[in-house]
């Protein structure tokens, strides 16, 4: 689908002026906020017609030399000047997009003030340029002669145990006459700069480290440089054809804390779903007196009319037992905990995903998904059968594997299983994990991973254990793999079916900016890794025709850091969840109800749900369509429900 230039979400778009083709990928109006924004703070410093809230440097006016051209705010000849706004900010974040010409600089400075002859005498720089045929040794979004770009110590661990070496300094910034977006943030307890979604780096301005940096910078004979508290955006005349755009300030309070995106608190708490529960062979405490820590990763039913309740955990266990607020313990239906890599060494890995045969009932067949221990970094999807003689326990000798896959690193595993209303079965796979997706297996259609695959397992083709619905959107597509049902997906951390519209739901795990909520369609592409949220991220390429879906919902890391995805509550416990899509966030503890039109594809509201807060591992649904949440746990009290407050 193609459009003018006034319509873009997150991706490049290349405009006439700079003689090339423009490519659209998903679309929201430029110089606009999304609900989300709007919800959470934002608020818009440049709105596509006016140059309202700017002026030039030490100036009361606004040189004729800067023009707004497409939506942008445009360097037309040389003369235009220093452009600030009228208005000075302390504590903010700032997000824009930008447009370099070839071989053009510019810069984005903070906290300038107006008593030198030039605002880089006051203000740091965020550095903008065409990488490639620049003349400047400060990269595009480098701060000028004080940082650059720092490979964080999480992902060279995690390279390491893989044996995989990646490159040292990103340069995530995409060429001359493509859009590019920055991020900045200043705060009183930590800064950040931010390209294409990538984080470059964090600094403390002010601290002795940035004292020391400064010292040994040309800034040193200027004593006022950086020293300001507060001042005034300032984006930089050098002199080169560059526009802006989507310039957007969100206003921070001293304790750097930002506004829920949420439209109101609903009545309601969480409470101990089953107060007495005890967990079989589940001790508090191993023999060397160290707490061990319980972690209820999945909670189904068996869709057989039972009303069980069964719960697996991470380390290898599944649970069972009657569904009865007072039920006092567990029986363990099935054991794999020596087949199960020891999720205490590798975080995302583990028992993370089950689900029951549709025909259960009749198959007695069930399936899961965990990283093995025999061969470490290998994810297995296998089948079970319960015992012929007791409906309370599993058969572990009647393993058969469906699908084994080798996983270059130790995170994004992915991990949930589901049935979909048609009886395939759904797997969703992270990216392989590390940072920025380095193989590039998000918009890879020749491979699983950043997928979610959709197989028939009760039929098998040739030497596979599974059978290729016919259906599927890419069984004709030359070198894809045939399996994958949508794509361009980081890490979903739990996707389930609306049991009353079958609509697929999906929470994507964000990398540095953004964590979002798809709605998933056949043969959807969701953007990642040249699109994180609504946002461009790295400097990618679509590499397929399929426009890149939208997020349903998205919220920014200042929010939360790491969704967990649920369910779309479909019980009669709590009439007013009805039809809402609860998830929630693992970092921050909080949890939302989103009340979402799937005819008219606009959210209505978004609602908070006070519960104190506690890391949310994952959410489950009972054979009635209760929704529960689960929590890590030392006591015991893992499981938890819903309850209307007075």
């Amino acid at each position: 689908m193609k459009m003018a230039c006034p319509f873009i979400l997150a991706s490049l778009l290349l405009c006439p002026w700079f003689g090339q083709q423009q490519v659209v990928f998903a679309e929201t109006p430029v110089n606009g906020l999304t609900e989300a924004e709007k919800r959470s703070g934002w608020q818009l410093l440049f709105d596509g017609k006016t140059t309202n809230g700017w002026r030039n440097f030490r100036k009361d006016t606004l040189s004729e030399h800067w023009a707004i051209k497409e939506g942008a705010i445009q360097w037309m000849k040389k003369g235009a000047g220093d452009l600030i706004t009228t208005q000075q900010f302390d504590y903010f974040e700032l997000s824009l997009e930008y447009r370099i010409s070839e071989g053009g600089n510019s810069g984005i400075m903070f906290h300038v003030t107006e008593e030198l002859d030039t605002p880089w005498k006051t203000g740091p720089e965020v550095q903008v340029q065409d990488n490639l045929k620049g003349h400047d040794p400060q990269k595009s979004g480098w701060l000028h002669s004080l940082y650059k770009p720092l490979k964080p110590e999480w992902s060279k661990e995690v390279e390491a145990k893989a044996g995989y070496k990646g490159i040292d300094m990103d340069d995530s910034t995409r060429p001359a006459g493509q859009w590019n977006h920055v991020y900045l943030r200043i705060a009183e307890q930590q800064c950040e700069v931010a390209i294409n979604g990538v984080s470059y780096y964090y600094f403390k301005k002010g601290d002795e480290e940035w004292d020391e940096r400064v010292a040994k910078s040309k800034f040193a004979q200027y004593p006022q440089f950086g020293k300001s508290k507060k001042g005034h955006i300032c984006l930089q005349d050098h002199g080169d054809v560059v526009a802006f755009r989507n310039i957007k300030i969100r206003e921070l309070s001293h304790d750097g804390v930002v506004p829920d995106p949420s439209d109101g608190t609903l009545s309601l708490a969480g409470a101990d779903a089953f107060p007495k529960l005890q967990w079989k062979n589940y001790e508090t405490v191993d023999d060397q007196g160290r707490f061990q820590p319980l972690r209820p990763m999945c909670l189904t039913h068996a869709n057989d009319g039972s009303n069980r309740v069964f719960v697996g955990t991470q380390g290898g266990v599944i649970h069972v037992f009657d569904n009865h607020r007072d039920e006092q313990e567990t029986q363990i239906f099935l054991d794999i905990k020596d087949q199960v890599f020891d999720w205490q060494k590798e975080n995302e890995e583990g028992l993370l995903g089950l689900a029951f045969d549709p025909h259960y009932k009749d198959t007695g067949a069930f399936y899961v998904y965990y990283s093995s221990e025999p061969e470490p970094r290998t994810s297995i999807i296998s089948r079970f059968l319960v015992s012929k003689d007791n409906p309370n326990q599993a058969d572990p000798e009647s393993e058969e594997i469906i699908l084994k896959l080798p996983q270059p690193f130790s995170n994004h595993n992915g991990g949930a299983i589901a049935f979909g209303p048609d009886g395939y079965l759904y797997i969703a796979l992270g990216d392989g994990g590390s940072r920025n997706d380095p193989i590039g297996n998000g918009q890879d259609l020749t491979s699983l991973m950043g997928s979610i695959l959709r197989v028939d397992v009760h039929r098998k083709d040739g030497s596979q254990a599974y059978g290729i619905p016919s259906d599927n959107p890419f069984l004709k597509t030359p070198g894809a793999k045939p399996e994958i049902f949508a794509y361009g997906f980081r890490n979903i951390w739990r996707m389930s079916f609306d049991r009353k519209t079958g609509a697929l739901w999906a929470g994507d795990v964000g990398q540095d900016l953004w964590e979002e909520i798809n709605l998933v369609r056949k043969g959807g592409n969701y953007g990642w890794n040249i699109r994180e949220g609504s946002y461009l991220f790295g400097n990618g390429t679509l590499q397929n025709q399929e426009r890149p879906q939208e997020p349903v919902w998205e919220y920014d890391h200042q929010i939360g850091k790491c969704i967990t995805g649920g369910f779309v509550y479909r019980g009669t416990r709590v009439p007013e969840l009805q039809g809402a899509y609860l998830y929630a966030d693992f970092i921050t503890g909080r949890i939302w109800a989103l009340y979402y039109d799937e005819i008219k594809q606009q959210v209505i509201r978004n609602m908070r749900i006070p519960t104190g807060e506690t890391p949310v591992l994952a959410f489950g649904e009972d054979e009635a369509g209760e929704v529960y949440y689960l929590l890590e746990t030392i006591g015991g009290q893992g499981i938890f429900r819903f309850e209307p407050t007075p």
